[in-house]
C-alpha cells in the first residue's frame, strides 16, 4: 500500500442540516491535507466545529504499511488530545 495524504472526517451542524435538506449526499465532511503538520494546525478549529465528541484522522505512518487511525477530542483545557489510535 502506498503512502496517502492525512485526512480528517467530522460532522458539523451545517453539514447535517444540508444533508437533511438534500443539498449534500453525506453528513460527513472529509478534508485532506498535504502534511500531518497542516492537519494538526487546523485540528482545534475542526474540533470546535464538530458536533460529535471526537473526530477521526486517517493517515499512513512513515516506514509502515497500512492505514493508521486516530480519534481526537478537546480536553478540559480546550487542547486536542488523542483518545484512541491504532491500525485499521
Amino acid at each position: 500500500m502506498a503512502n496517502f495524504k492525512p485526512q480528517v472526517s467530522y460532522i458539523t451542524k451545517d453539514s447535517q442540516r444540508d444533508y437533511w435538506n438534500g443539498t449534500r449526499k453525506s453528513m460527513t465532511i472529509t478534508e485532506r491535507f498535504k502534511t500531518y503538520r497542516e492537519l494538526l494546525k487546523k485540528l482545534p478549529t475542526i474540533l470546535e466545529d464538530s458536533i460529535d465528541e471526537y473526530v477521526s484522522v486517517n493517515r499512513s505512518k512513515r516506514g509502515e504499511w497500512g492505514e493508521w487511525f486516530e480519534h481526537w477530542q478537546l480536553n478540559s483545557s480546550r487542547k486536542p488530545v488523542i483518545i484512541k489510535q491504532g491500525w485499521n
